[in-house]
C-alpha cells in the first residue's frame, strides 16, 4: 500500500469524502463510479493532521470546503477555541490560493452540517475560480457524523458554531476564557478514554437502534447510508467535470477497532489512515 500523495499525484479535481474509510468504500463504490480503485495510506488520522502535513508549500487550488477546520479565517488551527486541540501552526488560507467556506454559508441548521448539494451548488456559483486555478477540490462533510437520514447534528454544529464566531471576532468573556483554558485539559484526559469516545457517537444514533444492534453495527448502518447519499451526489457532478477526477478520503473511521471510536489527531490505526483513492473512468 502506498501512501496517499495527495498533491503529487496527477488530478485535475479531487472530490475529498471526509472520514472515508477504505473497506466501506470499496463496498459499494462501483454501485456509482467506474474507476480504478486502490487503498492508499492517508499523513493523518483526522481532518487537522491531515490538512498540515498535505498543504505545505503554496498551492493553486480552488478549495470547496464542507468542512470547518479547511477554511478562509486566517486562524491558525492551534488557536482555534473548538473541536482541534492541536499544536499545528497552519491555517488554509496560507497555503492554499482560493478557499471557499461552503461550512459557512451553505450550512444547513435542521441537519447539522454541510449536506451534498451546497458543494454543489458553490461549485457551480463560482465557476470563475475554477477556471482560474489549477485544480479544484471538493471536500465533502459526508459520510463523516451527523448522518443525514437522522435528520439532525450535534458535535458538528458546536465545531461550525465556535469557529464562525471566533472568525466574526464574537468575545465570549470571562466565561469563553476560562472555557479554553479547562476544554484542554478535559480533553487530554479523556483522551484514549474508549467509553468517552462511544459517549461522543452515541450522540448520532437512534436509541431504539442503539440497544438493538449495539454501537458498532447500528453506527455502521448509518455511516453506510451517509456514504451512499454522498457518491450518488458525486456520481451526479462527475459527468460535469472536465478533466481527470479523483475520489478519496482526508481520513477513515474508527468503530472499536483497537478500543477507538471516530477519529483522533494522530492515531495511526488501519481504519483511520487506510482510504480509498478511485481514479474515476
Amino acid at each position: 500500500m502506498q501512501n496517499q500523495r495527495f498533491l503529487e499525484s496527477e488530478w485535475d479535481y479531487c472530490l475529498v469524502l471526509d472520514a472515508c474509510r477504505y473497506d466501506v468504500f470499496s463496498d459499494v463504490y462501483d454501485e456509482y463510479l467506474d474507476g480504478t480503485l486502490e487503498k492508499r495510506r492517508s499523513v493523518g488520522s483526522s481532518t487537522p493532521e491531515w490538512a498540515y502535513r498535505t498543504f505545505t508549500g503554496e498551492h493553486d487550488i480552488a478549495y470547496f470546503s464542507g468542512n470547518p477546520f479547511i477554511n478562509d479565517l486566517g486562524i491558525p488551527l492551534n488557536e482555534l477555541k473548538w473541536g482541534a486541540s492541536c499544536d499545528y501552526e497552519w491555517s488554509a488560507s496560507d497555503h492554499i490560493s482560493d478557499v471557499h467556506d461552503v461550512w459557512k454559508f451553505g450550512w444547513d441548521d435542521d441537519l447539522g452540517t454541510v449536506p451534498p448539494e451546497s458543494l454543489e451548488e458553490a461549485f457551480y456559483d463560482h465557476q470563475g475560480a475554477v477556471e482560474r486555478a489549477e485544480r479544484t477540490v471538493l471536500h465533502y462533510m459526508q459520510p463523516h457524523a451527523p448522518y443525514l437520514s437522522r435528520g439532525k447534528g450535534q458535535k458538528l454544529k458546536q465545531i461550525q458554531k465556535g469557529i464562525r464566531e471566533q472568525g466574526e471576532g464574537a468575545d465570549g468573556g470571562a466565561l469563553a476564557s476560562i472555557g479554553d483554558s479547562i476544554r484542554p485539559k478535559v480533553e487530554s484526559a479523556l483522551e484514549g478514554v474508549e467509553l468517552a469516545q462511544k459517549a461522543g457517537l452515541w450522540l448520532e444514533l437512534d436509541p431504539t437502534d442503539l440497544v438493538k444492534n449495539g454501537t458498532r453495527e447500528a453506527a455502521l448502518a448509518l455511516y453506510e447510508e451517509n456514504l451512499r447519499i454522498a457518491l450518488e451526489a458525486v456520481a451526479d457532478l462527475v459527468p460535469e467535470l472536465d478533466g481527470r477526477v479523483v475520489v478519496t478520503a482526508d481520513h477513515g473511521e474508527a468503530f472499536g477497532e483497537e478500543g477507538v471510536w471516530e477519529h483522533h489527531i494522530e492515531t495511526h490505526i488501519p481504519p483511520l489512515v487506510e482510504v480509498p483513492w478511485l481514479e474515476v473512468r
